[in-house]
């Protein structure tokens, strides 16, 4: 008898929407309960049995729907989303104890299976495992810019909800047990179903902060420590006489939030202080918590276990003179601990923590003073035979200690190279009059930067008052000098240029570090990394370039050298160049600027760190990021490498510290492999290489063509989709556009992606392959298809490019866009732009189909294949309600209910296709 795996889940699913309509019921009456009930049966039957009387007959139910009744249907077909979401995740959860409780051997892409593959291949020893990790860095970095449509109250709903189903598996629960777990889930979806699913007000810098930090103390702190323990473990294991192995923090995550300054005019030196400070509470708040319970763990007496001199002289510091503990050296040491802790709470946040220590002591100067102090309690352990009592709780706070510091979190800083240039050329006019920055050419101004750069001489005076940008970015980098003395350097590493095109942009950069000290020319000191960002095709092409030039300049090459340890960071923007140059160009422009990057790199001795800009969903980047690492070109991944976790990703990756530990494993295990694939192991053929030049080169034609070329194509975006709306919905603190006005070149990427997301066409996650392939087969009528088969079977770059489509188009439904385009007023727009799109997503399809071997999409991928036929059937109606929403609106824009019901709609759509931007 085969084991029908998937059963548990179509159970808890069954469960939650069983609640969920007693709630319904319960809440709002019989009469709702059923109207619900028969949308759901029929949209049901026409999903399950293609059946086109029941589309009509569902499509006149929505439709004729009063505006009480349309509120009741969205919110219930939301929340039964995010409920199947849940139901998801714990399944996911499920499946991976069964494996590892089966004795299974380890899933490829997880850390288990790269540590066995890279030992059993001989392509390294344990000892040159450890060795790769001393000097590895795998870095995902939370964004400032969210496309999380939920609020934090619905994710605490659901965390509960979550927690409630994973009882119901791990325990063999009793009658009474299992009432009681019944009884409480229940009382969890009343919670979910009268918590308000909208912000009421837009969030601030702060609440994106407060959000971010939450991570960190569900998961984060917990988990990284465990994945160090564990990986450390398998090492030791695979060579005895490696010993007690303590790897680097090769691993931390990082964040943009608070420091993020591109086209956010909320984010200023005193948000960018008080995001510090928030992020060392968290931190010190938890070592303090974690050394409460270790005290009370460690009642080892004299006379029973004896103690180190080092162990001794700390408990005799210990301003803990309590009697009851006068033998207990241990806990008088962990008390003077405390109290230095709590000093350092004191010193840098000016408050004392909630729980008070015993005495007053000194505060720690630096988080490696208090790591020292937590080494004396593990070597005295470990000395006098107590071992595994020091590798428990005291190990993992150690290495939170070493991985999180005071800061928890370094804070990239960001900004426009636009702005940089505005400041510098301000600064350089007051100073020298005349000058005339602006009007210089490229190497007009990098000679007057270097000149400046010489010199320890400030630019800018505290006598003279500058515009409110110039002093708005001087006062950021002067409160980054001030986190560097208060926390540390850790606290700000990076310094980001948006739109970086030429050497100047980074030279700009440079010379506001120098006004704030972070840059000291005449040492040759550099505090932070300067980071360029290439975001557009052009930027791509060009980013090889602009790299060579810089290395060849005497005094960057110095400070990378002498400052930055012979390593430079790069980042890549998937999000604009998506918006820039379709999907498939994207793709390849950013393939081929790592490969351009790297023999620049190697050419003048310095290790690339390259940073991925990727967003939630396929159309900035997204997609499974095992897969996205491996794809990368030989020796882009030089054993380290940074990533952004953005929006929604960021709750389903990291909301439940199972998963999240899952997820850093795989990005460890991905960036382990990829390091170390032997030279060549992936040669690239040059056929395969210009054929993909020809894709890219017709798909950039036809994407091009479309979206900035066709006459009226921004009026039919604005009317068919929802972006006028979302630019309402209070989902994060940045505008929608750069610039006031509708223009596409204006818009962000985020709302681009998510408007397209909402009615279900995904276009910037697709177009242009049809047509590219249809025109590369017209070129090459014998060996054409086959070349590309060959490619997607030999190739993981081409093959992640149309797996990741894959998944995209398995998300449109072509008959749901249809009435999302009925909404443009002018039928000859609406039909011809329709009718260009409609034929291009059937080209793609099989362009598709026919390059894989699939009969139908996601032949590769049962799990999402899976997830969609028990979820799509409760998207539809929320996307036919929200296309009746927007005509109403449209018609009738002062009614604050229909407001309403689009905003819920547009969180109940993100919720079913577990993306928006």
């Amino acid at each position: 008898m085969t084991l029908d795996k998937d059963a548990p889940l179509r159970e808890d699913i069954r469960l939650l929407g069983r609640l969920l309509g007693d709630t319904v019921r319960d809440q709002q009456g019989e009469a709702s309960f059923d109207l619900i009930e028969r949308i759901r049966q029929t949209s049901v039957r026409f999903r399950r049995d293609d059946d086109l009387a029941a589309r009509r007959e569902l499509e006149g139910i929505l439709d004729a729907l009063s505006r009480e009744q349309t509120i009741q249907v969205v919110r219930a077909f939301s929340y039964f989303s995010h409920l199947s979401n849940i139901a998801e995740d714990q399944h996911h959860i499920r499946r991976s104890r069964a494996h590892l409780l089966a004795g299974s051997a380890p899933r490829e892409g997880s850390l288990a299976y790269a540590l066995d593959h890279v030992l059993e291949q001989n392509i390294a020893s344990p000892s040159g495992l450890a060795a790769f990790f001393d000097t590895a860095l795998v870095s995902p970095v939370l964004t400032a810019h969210p496309t999380e449509v939920q609020r934090k109250s619905i994710l605490n709903c659901q965390t509960v909800i979550a927690r409630l189903l994973d009882e119901r598996d791990r325990m063999q629960l009793t009658p009474d047990e299992a009432e009681t777990n019944l009884e409480a889930l229940r009382r969890a979806v009343l919670t979910l179903w009268q918590t308000r699913m909208l912000r009421s007000a837009r969030l601030s810098v702060i609440d994106e902060v407060n959000n971010g930090v939450s991570y960190f103390e569900t998961t984060f702190l917990r988990e990284l420590p465990r994945l160090y323990a564990s990986l450390e473990d398998r090492l030791g294991a695979a060579d005895p006489a490696i010993g007690a192995l303590e790897l680097p923090a090769f691993l931390q995550v990082g964040s943009w939030i608070g420091g993020d300054r591109d086209g956010n005019p909320f984010v200023t030196a005193e948000v960018l202080q008080q995001a510090l400070a928030m992020q060392a509470a968290a931190a010190l708040g938890y070592y303090l918590d974690e050394l409460h319970t270790l005290g009370s763990q460690l009642s080892l007496a004299l006379g029973l276990v004896s103690a180190s001199d080092a162990l001794l002289a700390l408990a005799g510091h210990s301003p803990d003179n309590s009697p009851h503990r006068s033998d207990e050296p241990y806990r008088r040491a962990i008390s003077g601990i405390y109290a230095r802790l709590s000093a350092t709470h004191r010193a840098l946040l000016g408050s004392d923590p909630v729980r008070h220590p015993v005495a007053d002591a000194e505060p720690y100067p630096s988080a490696s003073a208090l790591n020292d102090d937590l080494d004396v309690l593990h070597r005295s352990l470990v000395a006098n035979g107590s071992a595994a009592l020091a590798r428990g709780r005291l190990r993992h706070l150690r290495r939170a200690v070493r991985v999180f510091g005071f800061h928890l979190a370094p804070i990239d800083l960001r900004q426009n190279s636009d702005v940089h240039e505005r400041v510098v050329a301000e600064l350089l006019e007051v100073a020298r009059p005349g000058i005339g920055y602006l009007a210089l050419d490229e190497d007009g101004r990098c000679a007057l930067l270097l000149e400046e750069l010489s010199t320890a001489r400030p630019l800018a005076s505290p006598h003279i008052g500058y515009s409110e940008d110039t002093e708005s970015e001087l006062a950021i980098f002067r409160a980054a000098r001030s986190a560097h003395l208060r926390f540390g350097k850790a606290a700000i590493r990076h310094c980001i240029i948006s739109k970086t095109d030429n050497v100047s942009d980074l030279l700009e950069l440079a010379v506001l570090l120098k006004e704030a000290g972070l840059l000291r020319p005449l040492e040759h000191a550099l505090d932070v990394d300067i980071i360029p960002l290439f975001e557009t095709i052009a930027d791509l092409d060009n980013a090889a370039g602009v790299m060579d030039r810089l290395f060849s300049i005497p005094i960057y090459r110095k400070w990378v050298s002498e400052a930055r340890h012979d390593t430079q960071e790069v980042m890549l923007g998937y999000s604009d160049s998506n918006k820039d140059g379709g999907f498939l160009t994207s793709g390849w422009a950013l393939y081929k600027a790592e490969g351009e990057l790297v023999e620049v790199f190697a050419r003048h001795a310095i290790r690339l760190r390259l940073f991925h800009g990727r967003g939630g969903s396929v159309g900035r980047g997204g997609g499974p990021s095992y897969q996205a690492i491996l794809a990368q070109p030989e020796g882009a991944v030089q054993g380290q490498i940074r990533l952004t976790e953005q929006g929604e990703v960021i709750a389903a990756k990291y909301g439940n510290p199972e998963v999240g530990r899952r997820n850093l494993e795989v990005l460890v295990a991905a960036t382990l492999e990829s390091s170390l694939r032997p030279a060549g192991a992936e040669a690239t053929p040059q056929a395969f290489l210009d054929a993909m030049q020809a894709l890219s080169d017709s798909a950039f034609a036809a994407y091009r063509g479309l979206v900035y070329e066709t006459p009226g194509f921004e009026q039919y975006f604005w009317e068919s989709t929802v972006i006028s709306e979302i630019a309402g919905l209070n989902i994060g603190s940045r505008p929608a556009s750069r610039k006031k006005g509708t223009q596409i070149e204006d818009l962000r990427a985020i709302p681009w992606v998510f408007s397209w997301s909402q009615c279900r066409l995904m276009l910037p996650g697709w177009f242009g392959f049809g047509s590219a392939v249809q025109a590369w087969l017209a070129d090459h009528p014998d060996d054409g298809l086959a070349r590309l088969q060959a490619m997607h079977r030999d190739w993981s770059f081409f093959a992640t490019l149309l797996s990741n489509m894959d998944m995209v188009l398995a998300k449109t439904d072509l008959a749901i866009a249809s009435r999302y385009a009925a909404l443009v007023k002018d039928t000859a727009l609406r039909t011809s732009i329709f009718d260009r799109i409609r034929a291009e997503w059937k080209e793609t399809v099989d362009a598709l189909l026919a390059i894989t071997g699939q009969d139908e999409l996601l032949v590769t991928n049962p799990l999402l294949k899976r997830s969609i036929r028990n979820r799509f059937p409760y998207l539809d109606p929320l996307n036919h309600v929200q296309v009746e929403l927007l005509r109403r609106h449209r018609e009738q824009a002062d009614d604050e209910r229909i407001r309403l019901g689009i905003h819920i709609s547009i969180n109940g759509v993100a919720a079913g296709l577990r993306n928006s931007g």
